[in-house]
């Protein structure tokens, strides 16, 4: 039987071949952007291990072994936003560990340099980046060292006495080979970790397959009512209903098939694009986008299986008569015990709010089956909410065209949902999609500071701690060369206060000092008080995102010589924002000072933004999919609608229904379950969202901005004049010959 059906699914044609391209072309789409999920997956995993050996030193994240020590200082530093990892070292003998990515250790004044940070070093003015590292360059860190091509690091070699005198300078053994639990401040190279894109890149995964599981569906329902006279041949010879249903899902699972094998080469040749998309905030190398044997297999297995579920499904009611009418057994109406797994979906991601799991794979698992009980909950309790909308309505018009529509809805609702399922479907996921997003912007997207902020550098020791090393003094060279900086505006010195004058910080911080004349130049963080020479600042508070130029500081009971004369706690500098400026006054004091950290507000919401943008662009990938494949379900679900049911339309009009009549009723036919399940699915969307973000990051659902309302009207109506361009159909398939008996 299945060999047969494999022949009459190739020898029907234009138009069988063409059948089979749509499905295939369909199940193509889904499978290279699912295979490109899996595969960003695994480049996640491959990036985070390349990078582990930027965190040796941190507690918890390297083992001893018997090599000679290796004097390590590492720190990150920032340029326009991004960040630069950089690792000073002086090896003790010849056994010391060796970075990845190179063929020996750089000797004193020698460097290397990723390749994009020699192309960044050849295009940039020394004096806003180069001058800030000591040496020459002597060679380029190799790929086994970078989790990204656009990776920013270098690798300098120091004297061991050069590299003690480094903040969290150390000696170690081995590089790091596991990323510690507690890393925040003192790990590096973690804002590309990716737990968090691992767990939305497998919710994307079950996003993606969904709607092409409904377009298998529909097309194969188009299939079985456009071969209508070949089944009843098959009919009349003796084949049963079960027989050709067999024959219908046989077509779609080699169109699957087919559809399977164009998707992994349309993965292969989209490797190269997905590689440059930045979805962690730099772009992965095209030999991380690799698949594991059981995902590949998954695809392979899975895809052209699901397909013949779905399909199977499709036309379980129907059935060809030897005559060759497609008749539609009449189903039992739909109850509602068909809410139960959407009721579940919402249920199991509210319980997740306050009880999230430990490990990013116990987090995938809850949030993946979370997501996809909510979305098979939309298809299966589409068909009752249409009925229920349907009995609403019908009990309430006098109209012809709408008594009739409403009659059948209620008969049948399983057939007018089906038409809008993957609208449906589409419209959930954009809304949780575009609803996540606008909630992780407002909550991060401001991180950068106010605007008189982020003109503003600030230079102080490494973590701003209370037991560093401070600088005796500010040369006077160092300032007159900050105040010839093009773009410079003021500096404040902020200075030690060892006798305690002004009062210690809540958070532990010991007060600082600021003459009043140089807190006039920085004006964003406040003033003095009246007639006052001194100030007693919070160096804590001087560091924070807000415009504050409105907070008055304590004077302080000494002169401005006697704290002139007291260690430099901090220098903070204002520009009139240009980068050029910003960058040219960090690489001055870096140089200077490099016990010292120079920031700016941006680098402090580096990694966030890398993240956000990261997620920007899954948002645009799943919307830029799932809605063209929408769309196109829904003109064939419409058009197999309507071939469907061309013999009682015929009907209709030889007892003298009107064309326009017909029309109407087959636009509220689809246009009633597409407005009401897509009610539903939107406020889904914002109740599976707000969880989700209440479970991951304790944020408050925020209201997504206009373009989300936009795109919704838009795609709505997109729908409806979709349904309004098939019934010119109407007039050419209810002709007198289609009302033959049965």
């Amino acid at each position: 039987m299945i060999a047969f059906s494999l022949r009459l699914a190739v020898s029907g044609g234009r138009e069988a071949v063409a059948r089979l391209l749509m499905i295939a072309a369909a199940v193509a789409v889904g499978v290279g952007l699912l295979l490109s999920t899996f595969a960003g997956v695994s480049a996640i995993d491959r990036a985070n291990e390349r990078q582990l050996w930027m965190n040796t030193g941190v507690k918890g994240a390297t083992a001893a072994t018997s090599a000679d020590p290796l004097w390590w200082g590492a720190r990150m530093d920032y340029y326009r936003g991004r960040t630069v990892f950089r690792a000073d070292v002086a090896p003790t003998g010849p056994a010391s560990p060796l970075p990845p990515g190179l063929s020996r250790l750089p000797a004193p004044g020698e460097y290397y340099a990723s390749p994009a940070l020699e192309k960044l070093l050849r295009d940039t003015p020394a004096v806003e980046l180069g001058d800030r590292f000591p040496g020459r360059q002597v060679g380029t860190l190799g790929e086994d060292g970078l989790p990204s091509p656009d990776t920013l690091a270098l690798v300098v070699g120091r004297t061991a006495d050069e590299v003690k005198a480094l903040p969290r300078a150390t000696t170690v053994t081995s590089l790091a080979t596991v990323l510690p639990h507690d890393c925040e401040y003192d790990c590096y190279g973690a804002g590309v970790h990716g737990d968090a894109m691992v767990l939305v890149l497998t919710v994307v995964a079950a996003a993606l397959i969904f709607p092409v599981l409904v377009f298998i569906g529909t097309a194969t329902r188009l299939s079985a009512a456009t071969r209508e006279q070949r089944y009843a041949a098959i009919r009349l010879v003796g084949a049963t209903p079960g027989q050709v249903s067999v024959i219908s899902a046989v077509e779609s699972t080699l169109a699957a098939v087919i559809g399977t094998a164009l998707g992994f080469g349309l993965f292969a040749a989209l490797k190269p694009v997905v590689a440059d998309v930045p979805f962690t905030g730099d772009r992965f190398f095209a030999s991380d986008l690799t698949l594991t044997l059981p995902q590949a297999a998954g695809v392979v297995l899975g895809v052209p299986v699901a397909a013949a579920l779905a399909a199977r499904l499709a036309l379980r009611r129907v059935t060809v008569s030897p005559l060759g009418v497609s008749r539609r057994v009449t189903p039992k109406p739909p109850s509602a015990w068909r809410l139960a797994p959407l009721v579940a979906g919402l249920a199991e991601l509210g319980y997740f709010v306050g009880n999230r799991p430990e490990t990013t794979d116990g987090q995938s698992t809850a949030y993946l089956t979370g997501f996809v009980l909510v979305m098979l909950g939309l298809v299966v309790s589409g068909p009752w909410l249409t009925m229920a909308a349907a009995r609403a309505v019908a009990r309430r018009t006098r109209r012809p065209a709408a008594l009739i529509a409403m009659r059948r809805l209620a008969d049948d609702p399983g057939a007018g949902f089906r038409s809008v399922a993957g609208v449906v479907l589409a419209l959930f996921v954009t809304t949780a999609t575009l609803a996540i997003m606008s909630t992780i912007n407002a909550n991060q997207g401001m991180l950068n500071g106010a605007p008189e902020v982020r003109k503003a550098i600030v230079d102080a020791p490494f973590g701003n701690r209370n037991d560093a090393a401070l600088l005796p003094s500010v040369p006077d060279r160092v300032l007159a060369r900050a105040r010839a900086v093009p773009g410079f505006q003021g500096i404040a010195l902020v200075h030690e206060d060892p006798a305690g004058t002004g009062q210690r910080s809540g958070r532990g911080i010991v007060p600082g000092l600021v003459s009043c004349a140089d807190l006039a130049q920085i004006p964003v963080v406040g003033h003095c008080a009246p007639g006052a020479a001194v100030a007693a600042v919070d160096p804590y508070q001087l560091v924070g995102l807000v415009d504050a130029s409105d907070r008055e500081w304590p004077a302080a009971p000494v002169s401005e010589a006697e704290a002139a004369g007291l260690p430099v706690r901090m220098l903070y500098a204002t520009t009139d924002g240009s980068k050029a400026a910003k960058e040219q006054l960090r690489t001055l004091f870096m140089k200077e000072f490099p016990h010292y950290e120079a920031r700016l507000a941006e680098d402090w919401s580096s990694a966030g933004q890398k993240k956000l943008q990261g997620w920007r662009q899954l948002a645009n990938v799943v919307l830029l999919t799932t809605l063209p494949i929408a769309g196109c379900s829904l003109a064939v679900s419409v058009v197999a609608g309507l071939s469907d049911r061309r013999r009682p339309f015929a009907m209709l009009r030889l007892t003298g229904a009107p064309l326009r009549l017909l029309r109407r009723v087959v636009g509220l036919e689809s246009a009633l379950p597409l407005l009401v399940v897509s009610a539903l699915a939107i406020g889904t969307g914002f109740a599976a969202a707000a969880m989700f973000l209440k479970a991951q990051k304790d944020y408050d659902l925020v209201s997504p901005g206009p373009a989300y309302y936009g795109l919704t009207g838009f795609g709505l109506a997109a729908s409806l004049g979709i349904i309004a361009s098939t019934l010119p159909l109407l007039k050419r398939i209810t002709g007198p010959e289609a009302a033959r008996n049965g």
